[in-house]
């Protein structure tokens, strides 16, 4: 089934052209591949609660960014969430005694949230 409105916006969408672009732009791997090897660097306890509780936190803030452009001084709370997102983060790898996968690969800075979506539904 083809989407006309889609092959407007993307020109190259037809029989799996797009799938094709999307892999080669993931590096050739799948979103389940990119958890998964997430997953591998996050097994010790402590670091994955911390990433469980510091990846909303890190999220929220960043959603928190558009009320602050309206509130004075909210930004501060938005502020403290991404701090303290992060640092519940990198604590965690203290303990994995590993470094965070976006040393490696910058894209893996947007695979945590998918990750923890996965986690809480039990499929990481």
């Amino acid at each position: 089934m083809q989407i006309p409105a889609l092959e407007r916006l993307h020109p190259a969408y037809h029989a799996g052209n797009l799938n094709q672009e999307t892999r080669a732009m993931m590096g050739g791997r799948s979103n389940e591949e990119w958890i998964r090897q997430y997953a591998s660097s996050h097994q010790h306890p402590v670091n994955r609660f911390c990433h469980t509780v510091g990846i909303p936190m890190i999220a929220a803030s960043l959603l928190l960014l558009i009320p602050s452009a309206f509130l004075e001084g909210f930004w501060k709370y938005a502020l403290a969430l991404f701090v303290a997102g992060w640092i519940f983060q990198f604590v965690g790898h203290a303990f994995e005694r590993k470094a965070p996968e976006f040393f490696h690969d910058w894209r893996f800075l947007f695979v945590g949230l998918r990750w923890w979506w996965a986690k809480m539904q039990g499929k990481a």
